[in-house]
C-alpha cells in the first residue's frame, strides 16, 4: 500500500483516479481549490460520489480561480474529510498557491507518490484570462516541485498536455517530436511543466513522470469541452458551433483507458535516461485519430437527437489534429487502451441522461 497525493481531486480525471486508488487499499489524499472556472455542483458531485458528505457550497464561497495565496495562508488549516466509502481516502480543500498549507501537508503526511492533476485548464480561456495560468500552472506546480524536494518524494507524476505539440505537422504526435512552438498559453505552461521538472530531477534526485493527455472523455467530465457541451447543447434544441467547419481530428480517449494508463505509470518509476535521470514523458491517447464530425454523429445517435450545427472558422490557440503514438507507454508500461468510440460514448450518453448528472 502507497500513500498517494492526487491534486485537483474534484476534477475529472483526479476524481476517478481517486476511486481506483483508494479501492485497491492505497491511503490516498486528495487536494483540489474547487475553483470556478466551471460549474462547482459538478465538482461537489464529484466528491460526493467518492465519499465525501460536505457542505461544499458553503465551505468554498468566495472561491474562485483567482484564488491569492495570501487570503488562504491567513485562514486556519483545512480539516481532512474522510471518504464513507473508503476509510483511507481523505479530502482536504487546499490551493496549490497556498505554499505554508502545502508545505504543512508534505511534512506531515510523508508521501509515497504525489499526482499532480491541478491546473488552471483550457485554451480558449487562456486568450481572455492568461495571470490565472501563470499562478496555478507555473507558481502552483513549482509549489509541488519544492514540496517534493524538501519533505523527499520519491516520485512525482505530473499532467502534461497534447496542446506542447502546437505546431508540430508530424503525425502522429511523438515524444521525440520539438515541442517549441505553442499556439497557447496553456500549452506553454504545460511545456514549462516538463521543463522544470527535469531541473528538479537533475539538482534534487526524485524521480518524475510527465504525462501529454489528449482529449479525454466520458462520464463526469468537464462542461467546457466538447462532448459534454454538445451533449447539452444537442439535448436542449440549441446550436453547436464546430470550428475549421467541422474538419477537425482528434485522439479521443476514454476515461477508464486513461485512467488505467496513469495507474501504470504511479506504479513504476522511471528508468534512468541517457542523462542520468530517472525522468520521462509520455503520450496518453487512443493512438488514433477520429472526425470531429464522426464523433458528433456518435453523439447524436447515442443521444437519440439531431444536432442543429453552426459551422465556424478555426479559432485562436486551436490545432487541426491531435494524434497520439503511444509505444513508448505501450512499450514501458504495457499500456493499451480497449474502449473504441461507439461503447465510450454510449457509456457517457447513458450518464447524460441519468439522474447522476447534475448539469443534463
Amino acid at each position: 500500500m502507497k500513500k498517494i497525493l492526487i491534486t485537483g481531486a474534484a476534477g475529472f480525471i483526479g476524481s476517478r483516479l481517486l476511486s481506483i486508488l483508494a479501492s485497491r487499499g492505497d491511503e490516498v489524499i486528495g487536494i483540489d481549490n474547487i475553483n470556478d472556472y466551471y460549474s462547482v455542483v459538478l465538482k461537489y458531485r464529484r466528491l460526493e460520489e467518492n465519499g465525501f458528505k460536505a457542505d461544499f457550497q458553503a465551505s468554498a464561497a468566495g472561491s474562485s480561480a483567482t484564488d491569492t495565496a495570501a487570503t488562504q495562508a491567513s485562514a486556519p488549516a483545512p480539516a481532512a474529510l474522510v471518504s464513507s466509502k473508503w476509510p483511507n481516502a481523505r479530502f482536504i480543500k487546499m490551493d496549490l498557491c497556498d505554499k505554508p498549507s502545502l508545505d504543512a501537508l508534505f511534512e506531515a503526511e510523508h508521501f509515497d507518490k504525489v499526482v499532480n492533476l491541478a491546473a488552471q485548464a483550457g485554451v480558449r480561456y487562456s486568450i481572455t484570462n492568461p495571470y490565472s495560468y501563470l499562478k496555478s500552472n507555473l507558481e502552483g506546480f513549482l509549489n509541488i516541485l519544492e514540496g517534493c524536494r524538501n519533505f523527499a518524494v520519491p516520485h512525482l507524476i505530473y499532467a502534461s498536455s497534447s496542446s506542447v505539440y502546437g505546431l508540430n505537422s508530424n503525425v502522429p504526435f511523438s515524444e521525440e517530436d520539438i515541442v517549441t512552438r505553442p499556439v497557447s498559453l496553456y500549452a506553454a505552461t504545460k511545456k514549462s511543466n516538463e521543463l522544470m521538472a527535469h531541473a528538479y530531477c537533475k539538482l534534487y534526485g526524485f524521480a518524475a513522470t510527465g504525462l501529454r493527455y489528449f482529449t479525454v472523455y466520458g462520464p463526469w467530465g468537464r462542461p467546457d469541452m466538447a462532448p459534454m457541451k454538445f451533449a447539452r447543447l444537442i439535448t436542449s434544441g440549441k446550436t453547436i458551433d464546430v470550428y475549421n467547419n467541422g474538419d477537425m481530428l482528434r485522439d479521443f480517449t476514454y476515461i477508464d483507458d486513461i485512467v488505467e494508463g496513469t495507474v501504470r505509470v504511479i506504479d513504476t518509476l522511471p528508468e534512468v535516461n541517457s542523462d542520468g535521470l530517472r525522468y520521462g514523458v509520455y503520450n496518453i491517447g487512443c493512438g488514433h485519430t477520429v472526425r470531429l464530425m464522426d464523433f458528433i454523429s456518435e453523439l447524436e445517435k447515442a443521444l437519440g437527437v439531431k444536432a442543429d450545427i453552426n459551422f465556424m472558422p478555426m479559432q485562436p490557440g486551436d490545432v487541426y489534429e491531435t494524434y497520439a503514438d503511444t509505444s513508448k507507454l505501450e512499450r514501458d508500461f504495457g499500456y493499451k487502451p480497449r474502449v473504441d468510440l461507439h461503447t465510450g460514448i454510449g457509456r457517457f450518453a447513458e450518464w447524460f441522461k441519468s439522474d447522476k448528472n447534475p448539469l443534463k
